[in-house]
């Protein structure tokens, strides 16, 4: 089991001691258990795309990876990362404007789930930081991932790891989703000259936006209105 261990931890509201650990197929079935008790207790089902059998089973058989978090030898919680086949009708690189060579470059931040029971302990930030030091840059240069609006908490994790905005449009099934987008060997960013603020329910202000060159780069959520900062 050491050789699968990634970092140790403790829990910030118990303290209790936790462990990082790269998953492999003897965890199908602890991960799928997991995905359907965090599945049922989502009160917003648009808010996550579970991963079938067949998915993980494939991430797992090496297009990609998975890390889990073991709280006393039990899963609490699991993200995962995709190699998507360049093929793809739907792949996020044609969004970003890639051609199908720089494609083969990309992975997809997948599913992050946490068990109910233990959420308010930044356990997907911390699961987020741990997935993108593990992608091998020497193989990958872009990672990018869809999330739909109104999945704050969702949005803010990917935007915390680097990723922008790119698009707002309909994917999967007719799905309106927004497109995040990380380039790692961009330069870092200039001064932004221009930014705007348009509430995140305003979807053809935003798109007209994103077609004039703008990015999203964060998110300002209060009780009254939930908002994103373009700029460009």
């Amino acid at each position: 089991m050491e050789e699968s261990i990634i970092e140790h931890g403790k829990l910030q509201k118990s303290r209790e001691s936790f462990e990082i650990r790269l998953l492999d197929m003897k965890n199908v079935d602890e991960i799928f258990q997991l995905q359907e008790v965090v599945r049922q207790a989502v009160a917003q089902s648009d808010a996550l795309q579970p991963l079938s059998d067949e998915e993980i089973e494939n991430i797992l058989s090496g297009n990609g990876f998975m890390i889990g978090i073991y709280v006393k030898e039990n899963l609490i919680a699991f993200r995962a990362m995709l190699i998507p086949p360049v093929d793809d009708p739907e792949h996020l690189g044609s969004d970003a404007g890639l051609s199908d060579e720089a494609k083969r470059l990309m992975m997809y931040s997948e599913i992050s789930v946490v068990h109910p029971e233990f959420r308010g302990n930044g356990l997907q930030t911390q699961m987020g930081k741990v997935v993108m030091e593990k992608i091998d840059k020497s193989r990958f240069r872009y990672v990018a991932t869809t999330v739909a609006p109104f999945n704050i908490p969702s949005l803010k994790d990917k935007i915390a790891l680097g990723m922008k905005i790119i698009a707002l449009k309909e994917k999967y099934n007719g799905k309106l989703r927004y497109v995040l987008f990380r380039d790692f060997k961009a330069k870092r960013d200039t001064p932004a000259m221009q930014s705007k603020t348009v509430g995140m329910a305003q979807t053809e202000v935003q798109q007209q936006l994103l077609q004039e060159g703008y990015r999203g780069i964060s998110i300002q959520a209060s009780d009254e209105k939930v908002e994103v900062i373009y700029s460009k």
